[in-house]
């Protein structure tokens, strides 16, 4: 198996990008990637979106992308995992250049979101949940998070302060990226006074609905080298698992097994530890899901991630800088685009050129995707070669 290098990255600004369609965020981050990376042409091209059918009434959208890209023959296929379908075309893209079969693939994740309204989004967002035994009952995705706060509160004495100062730092961090959806710095009270959406999490617990793209262009490392256009990272390490799509199914709601089982596969893979990783970009659709993520990633104890935001062990000046790109919740999430950004952000730190959310000298990153509720989770370990 070659070792696989990532040569290009792009990313579009996140938000409600009521000018631009789909097609136009997919190609602006394909190109930047291109023009990134120094290579001549794209052998394979991955897409990871989620729901293009619901939020634009656009499915087949993979050569859609290929065409206006004007790559046509090349393949061009759709990956979808829920929130996780960014991260788990790039594990298709990542196979398709390990395996030999091709040299030079791009992988996309993009959507479009803000064009629906908000019941239609949440509507779409929606299905990602078991839709017979929770969907159809009405609960969405942040009644499903406030059960997993409510619990994590009630196991380890988890703090409502405790919540909103992951949205605290991560409006920070999101403040000085230039991509991010949000640049508006915000206080704890701020983020308790904000609407109840599903006790006890607030609006401000809660990621937003964003537009948006990023994309990577994937070689091999040893054909990656000649290139010496930029500092060379590598995919060290990934790793994918699943869990019942129901929550209500699994023996605990504040551990995500997915999780647990997807970080074993990738630090095995990269031959590393939890506590070799310089900076970790983790799913925080909710604020209590970076306080879980960073427990079962193996950052910190369980029941402990809650103490470790409240003591700044997660700021990018902390023991563990955790989503110094403002994350889900202050860059935006774009439901399929979320994991490939995660990449892009992370290569820009490892190369030196995330500017003032730069993490002083970082070798090793992870990438924590998950998809609906925990179901799907694709974790990612990048090394500076």
């Amino acid at each position: 198996m070659r070792e696989v290098a990532v040569v290009g990255i792009g990313i579009t600004k996140f938000g409600a990008l009521w000018d631009k369609s789909l097609r136009d965020l997919a190609i602006e981050a394909s190109l930047e990637a291109i023009n990134d990376s120094g290579v001549d042409h794209i052998d394979s091209m991955y897409v990871g979106n989620f729901s293009a059918g619901t939020l634009i009434e656009q499915e087949h959208i993979a050569p859609l992308v290929a065409d206006y890209l004007g790559q046509n023959p090349i393949p061009a296929t759709r990956i979808e995992n829920a929130c996780a379908s960014g991260a788990s075309a790039l594990k298709m893209g990542f196979i398709e250049v390990a395996s030999g079969m091709s040299d030079v693939v791009m992988v996309l994740g993009v959507e479009k979101m803000t064009d629906v309204t908000t019941p239609q989004a949440v509507y779409s967002l929606s299905l990602a949940a078991d839709r017979e035994y929770e969907g159809y009952q009405g609960i969405t995705f942040p009644a499903l998070f406030a059960l997993v706060a409510k619990r994590h509160m009630f196991e380890f004495g988890t703090t409502r302060k405790q919540l909103s100062l992951v949205a605290v730092k991560n409006h920070k961090n999101a403040s000085k990226n230039p991509k991010a959806q949000f640049h508006n710095i915000i206080t704890t009270e701020d983020v308790e006074k904000s609407p109840m959406i599903a006790d006890p999490l607030h609006l401000f617990d809660c990621s937003p609905i964003t537009d948006g793209a990023a994309a990577v262009v994937l070689m091999p490392l040893e054909k990656a080298k000649k290139l010496n256009n930029h500092k060379i990272v590598k995919i060290a390490g990934i790793g994918q698992a699943s869990d019942t799509i129901a929550i209500y199914q699994r023996e605990s709601f504040v551990s995500f097994n997915a999780t647990i089982k997807a970080a074993e596969i990738a630090y095995k893979m990269a031959d590393k530890r939890p506590e070799d990783i310089d900076v970790a970009e983790v799913h925080d659709c909710f604020t209590i899901a970076e306080i879980c993520t960073i427990e079962d990633l193996g950052f910190f104890e369980k029941g402990k991630g809650g103490e470790a935001i409240e003591n700044g062990l997660t700021d990018i000046d902390g023991k563990i800088p955790v989503n110094p790109s403002g994350g889900l919740k202050g860059k935006g999430h774009p439901v399929g685009a979320t994991g490939v950004a995660q990449i892009v952000n992370l290569v820009e730190q490892l190369r030196g050129e995330a500017g003032e959310n730069q993490v002083k000298d970082p070798k090793i990153a992870l990438a924590h995707n998950l998809g609906g509720s925990g179901s799907t989770v694709v974790v990612t370990i990048l090394e500076v070669a």
